[in-house]
């Protein structure tokens, strides 16, 4: 195994890496992008934020999970809400 496979077997096991999401569309990488500036939001504000359509965010926010670069928990505030952050290291 070489260094560079070695390191991505490592990303993977603790969350993902930016490499993770140079393959992704665009609007993946923009919900990346904002929640690296705004640590914790909610689909919501995240559609606010990237002025792009909840369902484009959804979207997003699916293939950043498949990819183990989002973790997403409820709130306790409102359980119908989810919260997400970026796992990147």
């Amino acid at each position: 195994m070489s260094a560079s496979e070695s390191a991505r077997a490592e990303a993977s096991e603790s969350g993902g890496s930016w490499d993770d999401v140079r393959d992704l569309p665009p609007s993946a990488k923009l919900v990346a992008k904002v929640l690296e500036y705004n640590d914790t939001l909610t689909q919501s504000q995240l559609a606010e934020e990237t002025l792009l359509p909840p369902r484009t965010v959804r979207y997003a926010l699916t293939r950043l999970e498949e990819q183990d670069v989002v973790d997403s928990r409820f709130s306790f505030s409102d359980a119908r809400k989810r919260l997400y952050t970026l796992n990147l290291d």
